[in-house]
């Protein structure tokens, strides 16, 4: 469980206006103390993220996030960054204080969480501080609130139980490949090996996909492009073979046409994202000029070498393709800037380091500001002439107008 990925985990943020008990919410559901409580506001300053078991739902990650309605520089800076949060956040519970219910901060987060279409719980806590009365008085206001004291970890266990509930309805069973190929299938994935990949060990996408698989019956094979040629001689009726994006041009030479393949980053476009906006993105290279502005995306951040996908490769092949010494600003980690619309083009990664959430967030937030998107993996393919082939077992095709 401790190594599950935070991409892999259920992201429930807990909102709220300062010193309604989130922390200490947070602590109670847990069962130890991750977040500082204390009487005095604003003592939450950034988000705090606490990854558990959540038992019987899975591998989940809290996030405390700081209160709302934080006032001064400083304070607005705070609230700005829980804003944030909402990007990535699967689940949102918003917690009030049974001695503070302001309706208006309420509605504005609730608007705030149907925008991002985020499922949502309220909780009202510190009932131990009220008469019977007033809970009965807010219960008939709030129908389908959870009344608790984080305090005195009076109906915590209650609350688990319906937020497993909850989250529960909103999951759909989800894979990267199992929908695509039937049981007993066999597939090639293609790992290069260079000063990019980690030493002793094969990165996310990669083991990721061989989980899939498993869990489908699809009987996966793990080779070098060195070894690729030797590989389909020795493995009869292969149905796929995905390689690492950097490879395609020279994969797609060895890969015989009868032979389907793509690319690790482009599975991971349809898994964590929207595939065929991404692929409509790559339509905008045509349109680019001199002055075209790219923003470069990635989920992580690494040192740069001189063999990076982001920094490098990419902004080398499309300069090259389209003629043009074209500005190019990157960002890593969860730095994904609001002002999209300066931008012509966003080039994100594959996303393994992002939850599903997020990437369908920034996915939505480009097409609202008007502003084409595609990935790594599309791109690339795109580059080096061969997306069509890539994209044959998605059963989607370029726009060739």
């Amino acid at each position: 469980m401790n190594n599950t990925p935070s991409a892999n985990r259920v992201h429930i943020a807990i909102y709220g206006k300062t010193n309604a008990g989130k922390s200490s919410l947070l602590n109670a559901i847990i069962g130890q103390e991750v977040s500082l409580v204390s009487h005095v506001k604003g003592t939450t300053t950034d988000p705090v993220n606490k990854p558990m078991e959540l038992i019987p739902l899975g591998p989940v990650v809290f996030i405390d996030t700081a209160g709302l309605g934080d006032t001064g520089e400083l304070g607005e800076l705070r609230v700005k960054r829980s804003l944030k949060i909402l990007q990535r956040t699967d689940f949102a519970m918003y917690v009030m204080d049974i001695n503070d219910i302001d309706i208006e901060k309420y509605n504005e987060s609730i608007r705030n969480f149907k925008k991002y279409n985020i499922p949502y719980m309220t909780v009202i806590n510190k009932i131990d501080t009220v008469s019977d009365v007033r809970i009965q008085e807010l219960k008939q206001r709030f129908k389908d609130a959870l009344f608790v004291s984080a305090a005195k970890e009076e109906n915590i266990l209650k609350l688990k139980d319906e937020l497993i509930k909850r989250i529960k309805q909103e999951e759909e069973e989800e894979t990267i490949i199992g929908d695509l190929l039937p049981y007993n299938s066999k597939i090639i994935m293609v790992v290069p090996i260079d000063s990019e990949a980690p030493k002793g060990r094969i990165i996310l996408p990669q083991v990721q996909l061989i989980r899939d698989s498993l869990d489908h019956g699809i009987k996966s094979y793990v080779v070098r492009d060195t070894e690729l040629a030797s590989a389909l001689e020795d493995i009869k009726d292969v149905d796929l073979v995905v390689t690492d994006s950097q490879a395609f041009k020279r994969v797609s030479e060895i890969v015989p046409k009868n032979i389907k393949l793509t690319g690790f980053s482009t599975l991971f476009a349809r898994y964590k994202g929207d595939l065929k906006t991404l692929v409509e993105g790559v339509e905008k290279i045509k349109e680019l000029n001199e002055n075209s502005k790219i923003l470069i995306s990635e989920s992580c951040t690494h040192n740069c070498s001189y063999e990076d996908i982001g920094r490098v490769k990419i902004p080398r092949l499309l300069n090259k393709h389209t003629g043009l010494n074209l500005n190019y600003t990157f960002k890593g980690g969860h730095d994904f800037p609001d002002d999209l619309e300066e931008y012509d083009l966003v080039i994100h990664c594959g996303s393994c380091m992002l939850n599903k959430k997020t990437m369908q967030t920034r996915i939505d937030m480009c097409t609202e500001k008007g502003v084409k998107i595609t990935n790594y993996g599309v791109i690339l393919a795109y580059l080096n002439g061969i997306l069509d082939r890539s994209l044959e077992i998605f059963n989607i095709k370029l726009n060739k107008n």
